[in-house]
């Protein structure tokens, strides 16, 4: 089928679904190709306006573009009604960019951003007519490569997958196309390919390797590496932002011009997987950052610039970026943010400097009510570090803000639970200390409180989530609760939870629990109005599994785990250390203004820590 006949048949479509915008392509700063020889497209398996902001997409979509010969075009999965006119007419999923069938690509790359998205790879590639296990597929059909945070643990994906991308991908891509186009010209079996990739540093081939006799993943060749180690952009302060950012039509999740500051996190809290798994930190300089600020405002006319990152407050020229920003924007009603603040390095400067002329999103995350727990998570701010935060915040013009906890983490205890609400209310009191009397009916305080669900990668990798029971117990007493107005608390969903526990950290085995609960109605599981935990139990017991033992499983320190072929760079010794170090409720300082703490990533991946001032780790 022609993109021109597709999109005919498309177009009529679109009076009777909900926002359409989402669908039409030709927003500003997108790239065209008509003709090339090799084409990608990008798929990020959500909604057009929770995947167009993802910056991963933006950067290899920039980048493929770029590339000789090679387009990219982007990819969003529909949203139901449009799913449902879509089978109906029997129409495949299409590019945004060339309405092209998604089939008709040479790659697929899908993100996984989470592991929530599960069901909606299942629709996606069944939507695009593509067969759901890579080892059905044929030479006429599209390589799909995976990546993003759930490649740590691929095992529960990789039947999906005919590969993935670990780790940073800006050079990896275009390893990947090379090779493949030069399959592709050969006319080689798929098996050839397949070999040819796996040869890549940082891609993993889930069909070349097989568990032996202990359970691990191990490569059925002698010539195939025993474990695979992530990849690291080599010079990530010297690598350009993204020139022209896409404006979306419609409002997206993030409706922002997005800078990247810095990349990595080296706090080092111990439930954090990007927090292990993006190191070592590096940073763009000043000059860079100002720079791709000022560009990407003046041909994208948007009115809010976020400074993203893990931690931007941890950027070491912070206030200078901030300073020069606000200088460059005067009078122009831009506003400069950044998503997420660290407690202990929000200071009144960096209070007047983040208002600004706007006031956008300020958000604060102490994770866990009491000091005992924040010592155990490793998260290393006090109350006090709070309170003041919110009062500098409040001095300084704001007049709401944002507070993010958790519960369930291992060690917590009733009281810790109690303290989150104790907490939000301190902090409610000192913003409302901090504005004149007249203003006090204008203070806001959201305070969201999400499930611990263990992670791969990290510290708290061996521990398992509580109970459901006990989860929904736990929120009751946050329920409970009597707190002032002007605090909204809102909490996760404890069954949406449980999944997401039980795919963070299982192995091959749950592939085919996916693709049940997808055949049972599953599908956009990280939406509170769709997700239902009833195709999930109906999975479990087609598929002979235990949800509640699969998130409830504890590891032994010296087990082998489903995703211990997979390296971040981090040693598993580290990581044992640090769990260790949690139970007895002992810290561990950040190694990017001190010494090092020994997690190994630097010497394992040829890496440095890279700061703008010129320290160097």
């Amino acid at each position: 089928m022609s993109t021109t006949s597709l999109w005919d048949r498309i177009e009529p479509l679109l009076a009777g679904v909900e926002q359409p915008s989402r669908y039409i392509n030709h927003e500003y700063n997108a790239r065209h190709s008509a003709d090339c020889a090799y084409r990608v497209a990008l798929l990020y398996p959500d909604t057009y306006e929770v995947g167009q902001p993802n910056q991963a997409i933006a950067i290899l979509y920039q980048l493929i573009n770029d590339l000789e010969g090679c387009c990219a075009e982007r990819v969003f999965l529909p949203w139901v009604d449009m799913i449902a006119a879509l089978r109906q007419q029997g129409l495949p999923l299409f590019t945004l960019e060339g309405c092209r069938p998604v089939g008709d690509c040479d790659l697929l790359g899908i993100t996984l951003p989470h592991e929530l998205a599960a069901s909606n790879i299942s629709e996606a590639l069944d939507l695009a007519g593509i067969p759901l296990l890579a080892a059905q597929r044929g030479a006429g059909d599209p390589l799909v490569i995976g990546g993003g945070p759930c490649a740590y643990n691929p095992e529960p994906f990789s039947v999906f997958f005919d590969a993935f991308a670990i780790g940073e991908g800006e050079e990896l891509i275009s390893e990947i196309i090379a090779v493949h186009r030069g399959w592709l010209s050969e006319g080689q079996p798929r098996e050839e390919l397949l070999l040819r990739l796996a040869a890549i540093p940082g891609v993993y081939v889930p069909a070349l390797y097989s568990p032996d006799s202990n359970g691990a993943l191990c490569p059925i060749r002698a010539d195939l590496p025993a474990q695979i180690s992530k990849r690291v952009l080599a010079d990530f302060a010297d690598f350009p932002s993204i020139a022209a950012p896409i404006v979306p039509f419609a409002e997206a999740t993030h409706d922002r011009l997005n800078i990247e500051i810095l990349r990595g996190c080296s706090r080092g809290c111990r439930f954090c997987q990007a927090g292990m798994t993006y190191r070592p930190v590096r940073e763009r300089s000043a000059d860079s950052i100002v720079a791709a600020a000022v560009q990407g405002l003046r041909c994208s006319g948007y009115d809010e610039v976020a400074l993203t990152s893990l931690s931007s407050t941890d950027h070491s020229q912070i206030e200078q970026i901030l300073r020069r920003l606000n200088a460059q924007l005067h009078g122009q009603a831009v506003s400069v943010s950044m998503p997420s603040q660290r407690l202990d390095a929000f200071g009144v400067a960096m209070a007047q400097l983040v208002a600004g002329e706007k006031k956008a999103g300020l958000t604060f995350a102490p994770e866990a009510g009491s000091q005992r727990l924040r010592d155990i998570i490793n998260k290393n701010v006090t109350e006090d570090d709070l309170l003041q935060a919110v009062a500098q915040a409040f001095t300084a013009g704001w007049r709401r803000c944002k507070l993010y906890f958790m519960i369930g983490l291992p060690g917590e205890r009733d009281e810790d639970v109690e303290a989150i609400v104790d907490l939000a209310n301190k902090a409610f009191a000192a913003a409302h200390q901090a504005v004149p009397e007249a203003q006090r009916g204008q203070v806001r305080m959201s305070v969201s409180v999400a499930v611990f669900i263990p992670k791969a990668q990290t510290p708290f990798q061996w521990a398992g989530q509580l109970p459901l029971s006990e989860i929904e117990r736990r929120v009751g007493l946050l329920r409970a609760a009597v707190l002032p107005r002007g605090i909204n608390l809102n909490w996760h969903d404890p069954a949406a939870s449980l999944i997401e526990a039980v795919l963070s950290r299982g192995g091959r085995e749950l592939g085919p629990l996916i693709i049940e609960a997808w055949r049972n109605g599953a599908r956009f599981d990280a939406w509170s109005e769709q997700f239902s935990l009833e195709p999930w139990l109906a999975a479990a017991r087609q598929c002979g599994i235990d949800l509640d033992a699969c998130a409830q499983r504890e590891y032994p320190l010296d087990a082998v785990l489903p995703w211990s072929h997979i390296s971040c760079g981090v040693d598993a010794g580290y990581l044992q250390a640090e769990y260790l170090q949690a139970r007895s409720q002992q810290t561990t300082a950040d190694c990017s203004f001190g010494s090092c703490t020994g997690c190994g990533v630097c010497n394992n991946l040829a890496a440095r820590i890279e700061l703008a001032g010129g320290q160097r780790g």
